[in-house]
């Protein structure tokens, strides 16, 4: 089922990024090269290993995981998570957790695109990706 997920895609909608970051702590330079960052995420699978690549102007990122299992992770905005990326029906779910704090990504394939909805607390971020 990740085989759905696995492409190229280019963000081409982002809402409420913002406030998502805010809520996250991300400092105000951050927020501003973040919210203006049209980022390329390329997701691919080799055997059981999931990766998926962050390429920006601002900074790359890449993780490799299995699903179902944690994993550390070092965001763009430089914080330590543990990792766990899972299937749920046709969605992938990657939750990160770090000093008791947890937020969600929720990707999932909707009209050929890839719509991410990111919730940390009360807040939600969507942004959307297509095919590049």
């Amino acid at each position: 089922m990740v085989d759905a997920f696995c492409a190229t895609w280019k963000l081409v909608d982002s809402q409420n990024f913002d406030d998502y970051m805010k809520a996250l702590g991300v400092g105000f330079a951050t927020r501003q090269v973040g919210n203006v960052t049209k980022p390329t995420v390329v997701i691919s699978q080799d055997g059981g290993k999931v990766t998926v690549k962050t390429l920006s102007t601002f900074k790359n990122t890449e993780i490799c995981f299995k699903l179902g299992e944690e994993f550390d992770e070092t965001t763009a905005d430089d914080r330590n998570c543990k990792s766990t990326v899972s299937l749920e029906g046709d969605k992938l779910v990657h939750v990160q957790k770090w000093d008791g704090k947890e937020t969600k990504f929720v990707r999932e394939i909707k009209d050929g695109k890839m719509v991410m909805t990111l919730t940390f607390e009360d807040i939600q971020s969507v942004r959307t990706y297509e095919k590049a």
